[in-house]
């Protein structure tokens, strides 16, 4: 009795050890299993920071947006004077094309005259020797017929000439007009250039930083960033919550969405413009 007794009691204790042993072994699996986690997310961007860069982003983009406001319409009227300019250079062209057009025309007319008075007077010469009354009416008819051909040519002649004439002076118009757009030109482009000089250093600088944290900014969510800004009236793709409303649209956000856009935890989209909404802790606003 007294060994069934000692051999139960070392069964008891190895019981009671494994018993503990269990439970630190999956202490010490849970932890390893928490460090590879953190590992996890140490190596990949949080959408808390991505939201902060897109933001960052959109301040950059709108600073290189009033650098161009500066600039006005004036790109806009500098292009507008180019094309004026290169219109009135061909037009210009294209009537000394005209011109030249009506001056062989009025040398091919000028040569009809001189053949048809040439044979007029061979006619004439010979109405003196005819022979018969048929001959006679032959050669007066020839005679009226060059007439006409003159006549005919000396009427084209005189339309071509004023036409010519017409156009000599629509090209004094363009010339004149030309040479005002020109000096017009050359004045908007002196003044773009002085605005572009000035702000030339500071834009460059400031796409060179865009650039740089558009490689921070994960493909997808920058192609889409860029869509809403080209869509958006100002230009403003991230916004934040002002007043429990949206900062681009000012449509009222409802109280669960504007916690979870506080979370952080997931890009969130305006319902009615579909603008990115941001916490506005996170844009440095109170």
């Amino acid at each position: 009795m007294a060994k069934k007794e000692q051999s139960a009691e070392p069964k008891k204790k190895n019981a009671s050890a494994s018993k503990t042993a269990a439970p630190v072994k999956t202490v010490a699996s849970v932890e390893q299993k928490s460090n590879n986690t953190d590992k996890g997310e140490s190596g990949e961007v949080s959408v808390e920071q991505k939201l902060s860069n897109l933001y960052k982003l959109q301040l950059m983009l709108s600073e290189i947006d009033k650098i161009k406001t500066l600039r006005g319409e004036l790109p806009y009227e500098v292009q507008d004077l180019e094309d004026e300019v290169a219109g009135l250079q061909t037009r210009i062209h294209n009537f000394q094309l005209d011109i030249k057009d009506l001056d062989t025309a009025i040398g091919q007319q000028r040569i009809k005259i001189t053949d048809a008075s040439t044979l007029t007077a061979k006619y004439q010469e010979q109405l003196d020797n005819v022979r018969n009354n048929r001959e006679f009416d032959s050669l007066s008819k020839e005679i009226e017929y060059q007439g006409l051909e003159v006549e005919l040519a000396e009427k084209r002649i005189r339309e071509f000439t004023n036409s010519s004439k017409t156009l000599s002076e629509e090209i004094q118009k363009c010339k004149k007009m030309y040479d005002e757009r020109k000096a017009d030109l050359k004045s908007k482009k002196e003044e773009l250039d002085e605005i572009i000089s000035e702000t030339k250093i500071q834009e460059e600088q400031m796409r060179g930083k865009a650039k740089q944290l558009e490689t921070t900014i994960e493909p997808r969510l920058l192609t889409a960033f860029k869509r809403i800004r080209k869509s958006a009236r100002n230009g403003l793709g991230v916004v934040y919550i002002q007043r429990d409303a949206c900062g681009g649209c000012f449509n009222k956000i409802p109280p669960q969405r504007q916690l979870d856009i506080k979370l952080r935890k997931k890009t969130i989209v305006c319902e009615h413009c579909g603008r990115i909404i941001i916490d506005p802790a996170l844009a440095g606003v109170e």
